[in-house]
């Protein structure tokens, strides 16, 4: 922990962490948060250095923003389901088919698809982008299928889903839910939307259920008068929740609703990335410029 703060001094560098990222390394970050709240602070801040505690598109996502900071990942296989669930190549094949049509793509997706995208969302905006988009508009939505379901259900806008789902989220369901919600009749449920059973009627109308993104579900515990609390997302976003509301009670929906890849992120190799300057993350010039299009549209969705 002294040497991580002492290399962060030396070399004017800023620690991002996701909250799926182990209770330790997000212990060190200078900011932690969700897709959403790294991108916004990637967008802002003065380091020259970023470490990016999290995934490989999330890296990507602050080297499109950043292109004159160094943008490194302490862990070079961390890297997402959804993300590799789909190409460039696939957009630009759709978007032959429909020139008139709109492509938005979760976050969670390479520089290369980005590329190809008119809009980026993340969970907690998503509703909102899709809302901006004019009515008579097709929308391809990529590549969260359960996410895509939900704000579907959600705004009653019909979109294409691309077939894509995050690995640790598609675990989340119908029944799982509604077992724990018998096993805690007291407890509010907060459900990410990335979940298999978001868009299902039965779980959207539970009148205990609340469907948010990670930041929302941090937000909503902090201002409910509940005390208890079943979480189904990642379950580090507990450790989190926890320090942040240590008189309330916290269940996992799941003991195995894990983000393995997010454990990659180590304390020690976050010292060792700081200490040699690796592993740097970088996208084309040509895609950069065509991937930050995207984003900050995104950014602009209040």
């Amino acid at each position: 922990m002294h040497r991580i703060e002492q290399l962060k001094k030396e070399k004017n560098a800023v620690i991002l962490a996701h909250y799926y990222t182990r209770p330790e390394v997000q212990d060190i970050a200078d900011y932690l948060g969700d897709s959403l709240g790294l991108a916004q602070e990637a967008a802002k801040t003065n380091a020259d250095i970023i470490i990016f505690c999290g995934v490989h598109f999330m890296a990507e996502t602050a080297a499109i923003i950043c292109p004159g900071k160094k943008v490194l990942i302490p862990a070079l296989g961390a890297g997402c389901s959804l993300a590799e669930s789909i190409t460039g190549y696939e957009l630009r094949e759709w978007k032959k088919n429909n020139p008139e049509g709109v492509i938005v793509s979760y976050v969670n997706t390479t520089a290369e698809v980005k590329a190809w995208t008119d809009i980026c969302c993340t969970s907690a905006n998503a509703l909102e982008v899709v809302k901006s988009i004019p009515a008579d508009k097709k929308i391809l939505f990529v590549p969260d299928r359960n996410l895509g379901a939900w704000i579907s259900k959600v705004t009653g806008r019909p979109m294409e889903l691309w077939n894509g789902n995050c690995c640790v989220h598609e675990r989340i369901t119908t029944e799982m839910i509604l077992n724990k919600s018998l096993e805690y009749p007291q407890a509010e449920i907060l459900i990410h939307p990335e979940s298999r059973c978001s868009h299902d009627e039965k779980i959207l109308n539970l009148p205990q259920a609340y469907l948010y993104s990670t930041a929302g579900m941090i937000r909503h515990a902090a201002n409910s008068p509940a005390k208890q609390f079943i979480i189904a997302t990642e379950t580090e976003t507990i450790h989190k929740l926890q320090k942040d509301n240590p008189e309330k009670e916290f269940i996992p929906v799941h003991p195995q609703t894990i983000c393995g890849q997010m454990k990659k992120i180590t304390l020690p190799n976050v010292c060792e990335a700081l200490e040699k300057e690796q592993y740097i993350v970088t996208v084309a010039e040509e895609i950069r410029q065509k991937a930050l299009l995207p984003i900050e549209r995104m950014l602009k969705i209040k």
